[in-house]
C-alpha cells in the first residue's frame, strides 16, 4: 500500500495503473511533438513490416510508421472518449438529482423518457445513428454522449434518492433553501466519490464502443485514426503476427484494464463516499 495523503492509501496496481492512465493522457496530449515520423507517410516499402530500431513498432498494411499512428491515435481514442464520457456524467447526474429532489410528475415523466431510450441496444443506436448522419468527430461524441447519458442518470438518481430522504436535507428544505443550494450543497457532495467511480467505468465502456465503430468503419475516418481503426485497417496482418494489428489492440488493453484496476483499487473513502 501507498500513502497518497489524507491517512488514505493505494495498493501498489492501482498506482501502477494510475501511472498507465496519466501515460497515455500524456501522450495524447504530446503526441505531435514527439511520433518520430508523419503518421501519414509511407516511410518503408515493407508492408507489415517487424519491429526494427527504425521502426520500433514495425510497420502498417501500406508502410507507415506504426509508433506514429498508435501515439496519434490516442489523441482520438482517448479525447472524442474523454470529451463524451464528461458530457454524459454532466448532463446524467444534473438531470438525475434534480429529479431526485424535485420529485413528483417531473421525476416519472424523467425517469420514463430515460427508460425508453436505454432500452435501445447502445451498438445498434450508434450504428444507425453514425451510418445515417456520418462519422465526424462531433458526431461521434454526441452518439456517444446520448448512448451512456441515460445510465449515468439512473446512477446518480438513486444515488440522490437516498440523500434527498436523510435528516439534513430535509432540516436545508425546512430552512426554506432552494432547488440549486440543495444539490450544490447537501446531494453532490455526498455522491461525487460513486459518481466519479462511474465516470471511470464508463469511460471504459466508451473506449471500447468507439474502438468497435471504428473497427466497423464507422468511426474515425481516415486521414485520421484511433485505435479501433487502426486494428480494423491492419487486420490482414493478423495471420502473420504482424505488430500492426497486435499493438492497438494491446494499447486499447492496456488503457481500459487500467481503468479498471484503477477503479477497484481506489481507496474505499473515495470509492463509496467523499471526503468529509
Amino acid at each position: 500500500m501507498v500513502r497518497i495523503g489524507l491517512g488514505m492509501r493505494i495498493s501498489a496496481l492501482g498506482l501502477a495503473s494510475a501511472v498507465v492512465i496519466a501515460f497515455w493522457g500524456l501522450v495524447a496530449i504530446l503526441a505531435p511533438l514527439i511520433v518520430p515520423y508523419d503518421p501519414g507517410k509511407i516511410v518503408d516499402y515493407d508492408y507489415f513490416g517487424p519491429m526494427t530500431e527504425d521502426f520500433l513498432l514495425g510497420t502498417d498494411y501500406l508502410g507507415r510508421d506504426m509508433l506514429s499512428r498508435i501515439l496519434m491515435g490516442a489523441r482520438y481514442t482517448v479525447g472524442i472518449s474523454l470529451a463524451a464520457v464528461s458530457l454524459a456524467c454532466f448532463l446524467g447526474v444534473t438531470l438525475g438529482m434534480v429529479a431526485a429532489v424535485i420529485g413528483g410528475l417531473l421525476d416519472q415523466v424523467l425517469s420514463r423518457v430515460i427508460d425508453a431510450f436505454n432500452s435501445i441496444p447502445s451498438k445498434l443506436f450508434g450504428l444507425v445513428v453514425v451510418a445515417a448522419v456520418g462519422s465526424s468527430l462531433p458526431v461521434l461524441v454526441l452518439t456517444l454522449t446520448a448512448i451512456y447519458t441515460p445510465g449515468s442518470y439512473r446512477f446518480a438518481r438513486a444515488l440522490a434518492v437516498n440523500i434527498n430522504a436523510m435528516d439534513f436535507v430535509t432540516v436545508a428544505r425546512a430552512r426554506g433553501e432552494g432547488l440549486i443550494y440543495l444539490i450544490r450543497e447537501e446531494i453532490l457532495p455526498n455522491i461525487v466519490g460513486p459518481v466519479l467511480a462511474d465516470f471511470g467505468l464508463r469511460f471504459v465502456f466508451i473506449v471500447l464502443l468507439l474502438s468497435g465503430l471504428s473497427f466497423l468503419g464507422l468511426g474515425v475516418q481516415p486521414p485520421y485514426a484511433d485505435w479501433g481503426a487502426l486494428v480494423q485497417e491492419n487486420i490482414g496482418g493478423l495471420p502473420f503476427g504482424a505488430p500492426a494489428v497486435i499493438f492497438p489492440s494491446v494499447a486499447i488493453a492496456s488503457l481500459t484494464i487500467a481503468v479498471n484496476m484503477l477503479i477497484d483499487n481506489l481507496p474505499r473513502r473515495i470509492r463509496d463516499r467523499s471526503a468529509p
